[in-house]
C-alpha cells in the first residue's frame, strides 16, 4: 500500500527532481501545500509566487514503503535543502519557499519530529524546517511538471537544481532507481 508525504524544500522543481530519482518513489508532483482554497483548482503559481499567500511550494511524494523506508526519504529530504534557512532556500526567498514536512500519518509526524531532534545535534544554527499536518495539496500547473527533466540546459536548472541532484546521487547511490 503506497503512502504519501509532502515536502517543502524551496523551489518545487528541485524537490521534484531529487525524489524522482529515488527507488520506491512511485510519483512526485510539484504543487502548493496549505489550507483549502476558495475554489477546487487551488492557487496559481502567480499568486503563490507573490509570497503573500499561506501556500508553500512543495512536492507530493507517493512512495511504496516496501521499497523505501520513510526514514530514508527523510535522509534524502534533509540532505537536499538547508534546514536552517527560514523562508527560503538559497536565493529563492519568501515564505512560499519555507522548508516543511507535511505529514499524512501520525507515524510520519512522530518519525519526522524524532529525525529533526536528532539532526539538530549536528547543527549550531537551529533547524527551522517545520513538521505540520498536510491540510490540502494542489498540483501545480502542467508546465511545472518534470521541469528539470524537460529543461536541464536552462540556467536555473544548471545552477540550482543540478548540484542538488548531483549531491543526492553521490550521497545516496544505494537509494537510486536503476539507470540514475
Amino acid at each position: 500500500m503506497n503512502e504519501t508525504i509532502v515536502f517543502g524544500g524551496g523551489c518545487f522543481w528541485c524537490t521534484e527532481a531529487v525524489f524522482l530519482m529515488i527507488k520506491g518513489v512511485e510519483s512526485v508532483d510539484p504543487g502548493y501545500a496549505g489550507p483549502k482554497y476558495k475554489n477546487d483548482k487551488g492557487p496559481s503559481y502567480e499568486e503563490v509566487s507573490t509570497g503573500t499567500t499561506p501556500y508553500v511550494e512543495s512536492a507530493k511524494v507517493v512512495y511504496n514503503p516496501d521499497f523505501i523506508a520513510f526514514p530514508e526519504l527523510l535522509q534524502v529530504y534533509f540532505a537536499s535543502h538547508d534546514p536552517t534557512q527560514a523562508n527560503g532556500q538559497g536565493s529563492d526567498i519568501g515564505p512560499q519557499y519555507r522548508p516543511a514536512v507535511f505529514y499524512t500519518t501520525q507515524r510520519q509526524k512522530e518519525m519526522s519530529e524524532h529525525y529533526v531532534r536528532n539532526l539538530q545535534q549536528g547543527f549550531v544554527k537551529p533547524i527551522v524546517t517545520s513538521v505540520e499536518p498536510l491540510q490540502t495539496f494542489y498540483k501545480a500547473e502542467d508546465y511545472h511538471q518534470k521541469y528539470y527533466e524537460k529543461h536541464k540546459d536552462a540556467g536555473y536548472c544548471q545552477l540550482v537544481i543540478a548540484p542538488k541532484v548531483e549531491k543526492v546521487s553521490t550521497k545516496f547511490k544505494d537509494l537510486l532507481k536503476p539507470n540514475q
